[in-house]
């Protein structure tokens, strides 16, 4: 039987800090920026962590 390959989508915007946990980016910092107010647009900025609902799904898309 071949090996599991990694969802490519997954590899792109996830991705595992030391202690195991799952960082990802927020939404809403791509386009459409000069309506949004500065102060939003730099708390976008920063990283976030997978909820532990949805840890267990994207460790099985990236296969840890």
């Amino acid at each position: 039987m071949p090996k599991m390959k990694t969802k490519a989508a997954a590899k792109k915007r996830f991705a595992f800090t030391g202690t195991g946990k799952i960082k990802r980016k927020h939404a809403y910092h791509s386009h459409i920026l000069t309506k949004k107010e500065t102060t939003q647009k730099r708390n976008l900025d920063h990283t976030a962590l997978v909820s532990g609902d949805d840890e267990k799904r994207v460790k099985r898309m990236l296969l840890h």
